[in-house]
């Protein structure tokens, strides 16, 4: 059994305990401060180490990149059960250095999750995007994300199209 698979099974133990465990979030020493509202709110403390820095001592784009990467994904995947959920497409804008401990703060709003829902039940999928970021500890938006998601039924083969866009990335 993957150490992934153990993990999941852990049902004794909370949902934000096993992603903190999740091994890249467990190195990365991510904390869990928040997870609201069936994971449609949800804050991620990144700690700023002497692993996670880059030359200049500030947080590296990839530590960020790999944290921001899954978590509409998994928050999708919490509030819309029954559906495959996968990050389609992420784009980063380091609006200024990581200088401090930096906290990822994501928010589904109910707005946004009404048309999800109606497009699902129109279409039988969805590919919402959100735009979330990380946070200097002065509350300084640091990182600006823009994060698509493909929310599509259980079993669902890439069409054509989507094998050609996913070999360009």
């Amino acid at each position: 059994m993957s150490l992934l698979r153990l993990i999941a099974k852990m049902k004794f133990m909370p949902e934000t305990r096993r992603l903190e465990l999740y091994p890249p979030f467990f190195k990365m020493r991510a904390r869990v401060l928040e997870a609201q509202d069936g994971w449609r709110r949800l804050r991620i403390q990144l700690p700023l180490t002497a692993f996670s820095s880059n030359l200049s001592g500030d947080m590296f784009g990839g530590w960020q990149a790999a944290l921001a990467d899954p978590i509409a994904a998994l928050s999708c995947a919490r509030v819309f059960p029954g559906y495959s959920v996968w990050t389609r497409a992420m784009h980063i804008a380091f609006e200024m250095p990581g200088s401090t401990d930096l906290e990822l703060r994501f928010e589904m709003p109910p707005d946004q999750e009404a048309a999800i829902n109606a497009e699902l039940n129109a279409n039988g999928r969805a590919t919402p995007t959100f735009e979330y970021g990380f946070y200097l500890t002065d509350g300084s938006l640091c990182t600006r994300i823009t994060n698509t998601v493909a929310i599509r039924p259980r079993g669902y083969a890439k069409t054509s199209s989507e094998q050609m866009d996913s070999n360009q990335v």
